[in-house]
């Protein structure tokens, strides 16, 4: 009877701690938006043209105005978030895809930017960019466009 009590101790423990680190990550994680410049004609975006202009398939808008995706360092909780939740792949498989891509000459990443200051005011001044991150860091210069 003791083992058994043990071994039932031990799995609700083990529960709990599944559950508890699962609580701790969704706090952790940002609560990711794209925005772009105020001045730029795009109001809303669908998912799957937020993962068109993230993925190279497009270069532009749906207005076909040139569109300048920025992308957070490799590493950063914003890039992994994002990636994870529009794409469902993680940094290493997003690296892989980038590679063949740039290996074939068919596209170009997104730019690279840090800090996350450099971000916010890229999009700030930039009436073509677009960016992901968190909506407590969004300004007035910037409107959401889609919210993951």
């Amino acid at each position: 009877m003791r083992g058994k009590w043990l071994y039932l101790t031990t799995y609700i423990g083990i529960i709990l701690c599944v559950l508890m680190s699962t609580i701790v990550d969704a706090q952790s994680r940002p609560n990711l938006v794209l925005v772009v410049n105020n001045a730029n004609q795009v109001d809303a975006l669908s998912r799957k043209q937020i993962i068109d202009i993230y993925m190279g398939r497009f270069s532009t808008f749906p207005n076909g105005i040139k569109a300048d995706p920025l992308d957070f360092p490799g590493g950063s909780i914003e890039r992994q978030t994002f990636y994870e939740i529009l794409v469902g792949k993680n940094e290493k498989k997003i690296k892989a895809y980038w590679s063949r891509l740039l290996f074939s000459g068919r596209a170009i990443p997104p730019e690279v930017l840090s800090p996350k200051s450099e971000i916010i005011s890229t999009v700030a001044i930039g009436l073509n960019t677009i960016a992901y991150m968190d909506a407590k860091d969004v300004t007035p210069e910037m409107k959401i466009v889609y919210q993951l």
